[in-house]
């Protein structure tokens, strides 16, 4: 996000729940409603560190996405893409990279939009990447984490020092996730992989926009 956004790019987040349910509730005795909207505060001071265009949350149940309709928040996403109008849509891969079941259902969901809307009229939308990892992480312990094979990759954009800069200090606000900023900022190094649905690039692209026209 912050070289997009160093590249003019516009970026915009949107993100479905306020992830009251974390475990992280618990020591501080808080209900999940309460500690959804300590981590919303927390996700406004990240996103206003990294300077984004606009951020948006919904309030959909945490941890329960897959026990709604996906019809309802297929038009969730949908609004908002239609205010925003992306070149390029980036959401999680097929496996969510945790695993959690509402990264699994958010991939799903935003994969039907995006082709939904393009059968539908919505030119503007050109490319879908999903942000993985392209190597198995060590986690010390913790939950697995998973990642995308080197032939599913389709874009490495190289980490600078700025980057990693700014991504801690976005980071640092989120201060009840359970995932350690440094375990993060370890699972990144030098570079950040993607997988570009329905695209197939080798050698690899370094440039999200790559060959697309409109500004992301």
């Amino acid at each position: 996000m912050n070289q997009q956004l160093e590249q003019e790019h516009e970026v915009f987040l949107l993100t479905l729940t306020k992830g009251g349910a974390t475990v992280q509730r618990l020591p501080l005795g808080l209900p999940i409603e309460e500690m959804g909207e300590v981590r919303c505060k927390q996700l406004q001071q990240a996103a206003e560190i990294l300077g984004v265009n606009g951020l948006k949350v919904l309030d959909f149940p945490d941890s329960g996405l897959d026990q709604m309709d996906p019809r309802v928040i297929e038009q969730a996403i949908a609004e908002y893409i239609n205010e925003i109008k992306p070149a390029v849509l980036v959401t999680l891969p097929v496996h969510g990279i945790s695993g959690h079941p509402d990264h699994l259902k958010t991939h799903a969901v935003v994969k039907r939009v995006y082709f939904d809307m393009k059968d539908n009229g919505s030119h503007f939308l050109k490319r879908l990447a999903f942000i993985t990892l392209s190597e198995e992480i060590d986690t010390k312990g913790g939950p697995r984490i998973f990642y995308s094979q080197k032939e599913q990759i389709d874009c490495v954009l190289p980490v600078r020092p700025q980057d990693l800069d700014a991504m801690t200090r976005a980071l640092s606000c989120y201060t009840t996730s359970p995932i350690p900023v440094a375990l993060v900022v370890e699972s990144v190094k030098s570079s950040i992989a993607f997988e570009l649905f329905g695209e197939d690039f080798k050698p690899v692209l370094h440039d999200l926009t790559h060959g697309l026209n409109a500004k992301s």
